[in-house]
């Protein structure tokens, strides 16, 4: 059954390469089309263009269709081009006519738009929890070594002293950044396109606010036209979120690659992390950081992609936009795993103590000889001159317990300040 295959003579390659991989795809947007599928039932029998019996025999159907979908053991054989195709045939195999009337008022394009904002809802909010699981590791690991002193580095060369507080407690806060992202990504997708149709709405008397409230959507995308143009939209957010969160995993996997070295030796993990070398014995690799960067660098390109496809569409719909969701489902796949990885790995960290006793980080305390001169009365320009004509003289003497110093500290104070926040933007 091929909905759009009216008369069953399309050639057997071309109907290959327009379907493509829906089959596959498909399945993760399986629940959701069911979902939207009862409330749509519902509505049509609200809207008096079915009975009630008629709903009742629909809803039971898709229910039984949708434990079936859940156990997982449900597939899309090859005489189905979609999802939506092998449920109109199951319910028209066990119902008849009534099963045809399932598909009154929607097209498939409203079909396909609805279930995959639902689907995008629902991973967004997954997404969200994996992230504060990861945020609630990097805070605990910050608390626990908020004293110890670790070198701050720009230009990749030694600036001033940081500490490994500052450090884990700096990537929490950025994934609460990220969490705004895929709040705005979820308020986007909080608009219900059920009943656009093709979109150009459709004659039938059908009640759209009816079902945004069975389908807990927050509004209605009112403008049918508008509905089908967030096709990619919709993904879009999604993958400019994925792409935020991407950069910040990237970023901590470069720096656990630079501060692994054994010139560094800053931190290390147990074996069971690392990997080794074919021909050398000595090797612990961060291969697992190397490629969670690698796979976050590769997710940053997402958005472009989606930008590319969607570039010289006019409105209305096109083919072009089946692609949005193979991409975005992969995204979606990648950025989880990555983040329990992360998550996975971070916990069995082994952070070195009293690093800046080595006489290479002996500069680390320029700032702080600056700093208590200008305390005593010097002006800045003078202090920084005096400080760096005794490293060009070579008699510069660090400072390092100068009752100023607050550089590299992180309080309690501020470690409750970021739980806060993410406590608020993370509802």
């Amino acid at each position: 059954m091929k909905l759009w295959n009216k008369k069953d003579i399309l050639n057997k390659k071309i109907e290959q390469f327009t379907i493509g991989k829906d089959r596959i795809y498909d399945l993760y947007i399986a629940k959701y089309d069911i979902i939207a599928s009862i409330a749509h039932a519902k509505m049509l029998y609200k809207s008096e263009i079915i009975s009630e019996n008629e709903m009742n025999l629909l809803t039971n159907e898709l229910n039984k269709i949708k434990n079936e979908i859940l156990k997982d053991d449900f597939i899309i054989e090859e005489q189905f081009e979609d999802i939506h195709s092998k449920i109109e045939f199951l319910l028209i195999d066990k119902l008849g006519d009534i099963g045809k009337k399932i598909h009154t008022g929607r097209s498939r394009n409203d079909q396909v738009l609805v279930a995959t904002q639902l689907y995008l809802k629902n991973e967004i909010s997954e997404i969200k929890t994996n992230i504060k699981e990861l945020f609630d590791t990097l805070l605990v690991l910050a608390e626990k070594n908020k004293n110890h002193l670790l070198p701050g580095y720009t230009h990749l060369q030694v600036a001033m002293p940081s500490s490994f507080g500052l450090w884990f407690s700096a990537y929490a806060e950025c994934l609460i950044d990220d969490i705004l992202y895929l709040n705005t990504a979820y308020k986007i997708n909080d608009q219900n396109p059920l009943g656009s149709a093709a979109g150009y709405g459709s004659s039938f008397k059908i009640d759209r606010i009816y079902t945004t409230k069975e389908l807990e959507f927050e509004t209605l995308k009112y403008n049918v036209v508008a509905a089908q143009m967030n096709r990619g939209k919709v993904e879009k957010s999604v993958s400019i979120a994925i792409s935020c969160i991407a950069s910040t995993l990237s970023k901590l996997s470069s720096d656990i690659c630079f501060y692994m070295t054994q010139e560094l030796n800053f931190i290390l993990f147990p074996d069971e992390i690392t990997t080794g070398s074919s021909i050398m014995p000595h090797k612990k690799n961060p291969d697992v950081f190397e490629l969670i960067r690698a796979k976050c660098n590769s997710l940053q390109s997402l958005t472009n992609e989606l930008n590319i496809i969607s570039s010289n569409l006019t409105s209305g719909y096109h083919r072009d936009m089946q692609l949005f969701k193979e991409k975005i489902i992969e995204a979606i796949n990648e950025i989880k795993y990555c983040i329990e990885v992360t998550n996975y790995t971070i916990k069995k960290v082994n952070i070195r103590e009293k690093i800046l006793d080595n006489p290479n980080y002996k500069y680390i305390y320029t700032v702080e000889n600056l700093n208590e001169l200008v305390n005593g009365g010097m002006s800045f320009r003078d202090a920084y001159v005096k400080v760096s004509e005794s490293i060009k003289q070579k008699n510069y003497v660090p400072k390092k317990n100068n009752k100023h110093t607050l550089v590299g500290s992180i309080n309690n104070l501020c470690l409750n300040e970021i739980k806060n926040k993410m406590k608020i933007n993370f509802n």
